[in-house]
């Protein structure tokens, strides 16, 4: 595996669960039954209605670009190789959203409303972050 020089998550007691599922290729997400809501980015209680009882859900990787911009000039030294890039907001099947980078097609091609499903890049042995691609049926 070659070095990875970007920006990777730490993960905390409140968010290991999610980054290890991740690491697994599945997408999890808290999951409060009091409310029946589920959630992102982990918290140690319910958003929704403060519950403490939160479960975590594997969910099935589908949503709809939400909002989205290119990204045409790095923001780090290290991205510079990899512009033009997307960051775009995600709205997940499950009703939450995500901030994401869509690949697997030209930046040009990506729309509000776009179908996605995620996708799991392993960068280091140990990190493995959820992007997006199109999805088609």
């Amino acid at each position: 595996m070659k070095h990875y020089d970007k920006p990777l998550p730490e993960p905390t007691a409140t968010s290991a669960p999610f980054w290890e599922a991740a690491h697994r290729g599945r997408l999890e997400l808290q999951y409060c039954s009091a409310c029946d809501s589920f959630q992102y980015y982990p918290r140690a209680i319910c958003a929704n209605c403060w519950n403490e009882d939160i479960q975590w859900k594997q969910c099935s990787g589908r949503g709809t670009v939400h909002s989205y911009s290119i990204c045409n000039i790095p923001t780090l030294p290290s991205f510079k190789g990899e512009v033009p890039y997307v960051v775009a907001a995600v709205e997940l099947a499950e009703g939450v959203r995500m901030t994401t980078n869509i690949i697997g097609c030209a930046p040009d091609d990506v729309h509000i409303g776009m179908p996605v499903e995620a996708v799991f890049e392993r960068v280091t042995q140990e990190h493995t972050l959820i992007k997006f691609r199109p999805h088609t049926d």
